[in-house]
């Protein structure tokens, strides 16, 4: 077992991690705090009378009830926002899964973040993207027509996933690095972890298809915000700060990002409960 596993928060904290990490008390100060990042990158932007372009995830979404508070409350236009999500589920013909299945992200965001929105403040539904298996090409052009990404939000899978960007160890970190938006086959290891996480554990309803923003995109954006709060994010988070840089862990290649951040819980700081 690598010694990095067996870290203490203090030595997660202070043992020369590759990335900057943020100890935050518990999973509502996470998620209030992707939310306030989420605002302050519009406000600063809607003052400077430029849009906002952001790449947003559906896992971590505990960020998007405070958002949606936030936006309301406060009055905050997002006219000039695009929300380009990260990734959508597939069914075995490959296209999206309905909105109506208790797995769609872009179901999940109708529901949950637009519709929420007072209307006189929610961006546009042209605004509202998520990448297309029938054109995936369309989202690495749209960012470039866009002028690029100001920040990317996502959390971390088992594997090392970012968004679907399901490990590779047969790709060296350069070739992954290249690899743009797309359709793919999701691994055994990301089925099992997000059935038991959203399904009670029906992995045989579980779609074996996705599309997913690629590594290049995530590292094209200006700032990249990181989040984990689950039981076993506390092997994930100490092997993304300490461990090899490596298509067989994804994450590990961002970390030279010039603005990347990952903040977790003191749950995850620990070893055990």
């Amino acid at each position: 077992m690598k010694e990095y596993y067996s870290y203490d928060k203090d030595q997660l904290l202070d043992n020369g991690p590759k990335l900057a990490l943020f100890c935050e008390k518990d999973n509502e100060t996470v998620f209030r705090k992707m939310a306030a990042q989420m605002i302050d990158e519009i406000c600063a932007n809607n003052e400077k009378g430029k849009k906002t372009v952001m790449i947003c995830p559906v896992g971590p979404v505990g960020q998007y009830p405070y958002f949606v508070q936030m936006v309301n409350e406060q009055g905050i236009s997002l006219k000039d926002v695009w929300f380009i999500n990260m990734d959508e589920y597939l069914d075995d013909d490959k296209n999206w899964v309905p909105k109506e299945h208790p797995l769609s992200f872009r179901g999940f965001m109708d529901n949950n973040v637009y519709s929420r929105i007072r209307p006189e403040l929610v961006m546009p539904e042209e605004q509202r993207v998520f990448p297309d298996p029938a054109r995936p090409e369309r989202i690495p052009e749209l960012i470039g027509e866009l002028g690029g990404v100001d920040i990317a939000f996502g959390g971390i899978g088992i594997n090392g996933h970012v968004a679907f960007n399901e490990a590779d160890g047969s790709l060296t970190p350069e070739e992954f690095r290249a690899l743009k938006t797309r359709v793919l086959e999701i691994t055994p290891e990301t089925r099992t972890a997000n059935a038991i996480g959203d399904l009670n554990g029906a992995l045989e309803d579980m779609p074996r298809y996705c599309v997913t923003i690629g590594i290049y995109e995530i590292l094209g954006a200006k700032k990249i915000r990181l989040g984990c709060f689950r039981n076993w994010h506390r092997a994930v988070v100490r092997r993304t700060a300490y461990g090899e840089t490596s298509a067989a862990f994804p994450v590990t290649l961002l970390r030279d990002h010039p603005d990347i951040t990952l903040s977790f819980t003191e749950y995850v700081a620990r070893t055990q409960d």
